[in-house]
């Protein structure tokens, strides 16, 4: 791979190429190593595999596809993790690294798995035999699909996120043109709890407005974006293929301005008379701000959820260091 494209890879891809270079090394050890041609021929062709993905440059067209999918990031990785557990079951130090495979492992299998245990009652000292080879990589190949299933999974909340993120993208439109040319069907007004008459609408004049629906989604999503600023503050760096938090942070600002509306409307219709009284221009937009900020009530959920998803899609570390 030529420098310039090493210039365009990735973050995914830079971890897939260096550890597939470190696999690389490994094997070049197995070389005169009796017993071991299976498994430096497996290996050797799943690294062609990791190869021809990070060299393949897909025509503008597909990259939709491509990105939507993700065959790319998972083929790569699933080649990659291939590729070391056959590394790994003709290391002639196996015994010796049995220690960092069991923490490796038990970060996807669960006690209870029987891999696991059997991995667990290998000996470091004793020399690794055919039996405990065998051992080595049913756990590895488990904890490593393990890894390539929480991918997927990463992958499929994604595209959720973004199918929602559209329809809230739609709906906001929708709300938008119709404050525009129907003002009077959204009306984002504060009224006088005595008389009921109008003070002030969103936009600052005294009746309906063709700008007040734009203006109170514009709070709203301000008021969404303190959340997703706390949110995009608090995530620490990954080396995941898939980055969920700029996806969490859209559909927050999205959901936040359309929230924005519907409590205003609420507010105007007196759906909350005797708990708050909105009577100027100014409260009303503080309320389109605090309303646009209470999404993160409901994408709190969401939060937790693609925190689970993101623990477990983290790569799983080299097995061969």
């Amino acid at each position: 791979m030529a420098i310039g494209d090493r210039a365009r890879l990735t973050d995914w891809q830079l971890t897939v190429e260096a550890r597939a270079r470190r696999t690389r090394a490994d094997l070049a050890e197995l070389d005169g190593v009796p017993g071991v041609d299976r498994e430096r021929r497996s290996a050797l062709e799943s690294l062609d595999v990791v190869d021809r993905v990070l060299a393949l440059k897909e025509r503008f067209w597909r990259l939709p596809a491509s990105w939507w999918s993700g065959w790319h990031i998972e083929r790569a990785w699933r080649a990659l993790h291939e590729a070391e557990v056959c590394t790994a079951a003709g290391l002639p130090d196996l015994a010796g690294r049995m220690p960092s495979l069991r923490q490796r492992v038990a970060g996807y299998l669960p006690e209870e798995d029987l891999r696991r245990q059997a991995l667990e009652t290998l000996q470091p000292g004793r020399p690794a035999g055919p039996t405990d080879r065998a051992i080595v990589v049913d756990a590895l190949r488990a904890a490593f699909d393990a890894s390539d299933d929480a991918h997927a999974a990463a992958r499929a909340l994604r595209n959720k996120m973004v199918a929602a993120a559209l329809l809230l993208f739609v709906v906001n439109t929708v709300l938008g043109l119709l404050g525009l040319f129907r003002p009077e069907f959204l009306p984002m007004c504060a009224h006088m709890p005595e008389s009921n008459s109008v003070v002030a609408c969103a936009s600052g004049g005294k009746v309906p407005g063709q700008l007040d629906v734009w203006m109170v989604q514009l709070l709203g999503a301000f008021g969404a974006t303190v959340s997703a600023v706390v949110l995009l503050t608090r995530r620490r760096p990954s080396l995941s293929p898939y980055v969920l938090v700029g996806y969490q942070a859209l559909i927050k600002v999205l959901l936040g301005s359309a929230l924005a509306v519907i409590g205003v409307l609420a507010l105007s219709a007196h759906v909350a008379e005797g708990l708050t009284c909105v009577t100027s221009q100014a409260a009303l937009l503080l309320w389109s701000a605090l309303l646009g900020y209470s999404q993160q009530l409901g994408t709190r959920l969401l939060d937790n959820y693609a925190d689970r998803v993101m623990n477990h899609v983290r790569p799983l570390p080299d097995v061969a260091r």
